[in-house]
């Protein structure tokens, strides 16, 4: 079995992850060794995404698979874009402050975006996709599966929230199972 830095220190993000390759491929992903902490000060998720493959996969001398994702927002211009993770101190906080500046719009509609980059051991760039998953905003918090701004995006063509789907159905719309998917497909054709 093949090992792949998954370039993150967000443990659900792996778990996410590990959940949606079970039994679909013959990679193994670990988290990056200790003191993986790059400097993400790209203007796109592409350009982040990039920057913690390389930075991963230069420290573990292995391939690398990173995400940048992030919530964006029409009202907002696309933010908290990719500033989802630092829109606040707690997700908590993040979610009271998205509610908060959302109190007064009637356009609620917003997207998860994810965008993965694979690269080998050297850096150099494999394979890049791009994954969304479209809905609005919900005016309250509802469920208690996921994380990050999941308990107040409302899922289109649902009626709940991604925090009210189970790990399964989630994992089949995500922004991020749908941008993994496509590298899979990737890691099958080059065996």
């Amino acid at each position: 079995m093949k090992k792949i830095v998954f370039a993150t220190s967000n443990p659900h993000k792996l778990e996410e992850l590990q959940a949606i390759c079970k039994g679909h491929c013959d990679v193994e992903f670990v988290l990056p060794p200790q003191g993986f902490d790059p400097l993400e000060n790209g203007k796109t998720f592409e350009e982040n995404s990039l920057i913690k493959a390389r930075e991963a996969a230069k420290i573990s001398g292995l391939p690398a698979l990173a995400d940048d994702s992030g919530l964006c927002v029409d009202a907002l211009n696309g933010a908290p874009g990719i500033h989802s993770a630092r829109y606040a101190e707690t997700p908590q906080k993040r979610i009271d402050k998205l509610l908060n500046v959302m109190k007064d719009k009637t356009n609620r509609n917003a997207k998860f975006v994810c965008v993965m980059t694979l690269v080998d051991s050297t850096g150099k760039t494999l394979c890049r996709k791009r994954g969304e998953c479209h809905g609005f905003i919900a005016y309250s918090q509802a469920g208690t599966h996921g994380f990050g701004y999941d308990p107040i995006f409302t899922v289109e063509g649902k009626n709940c929230t991604m925090a009210e789907l189970s790990e399964e159905e989630k994992n089949l719309i995500s922004h991020r199972g749908r941008a993994l998917e496509q590298i899979l497909t990737f890691l099958k054709e080059l065996h």
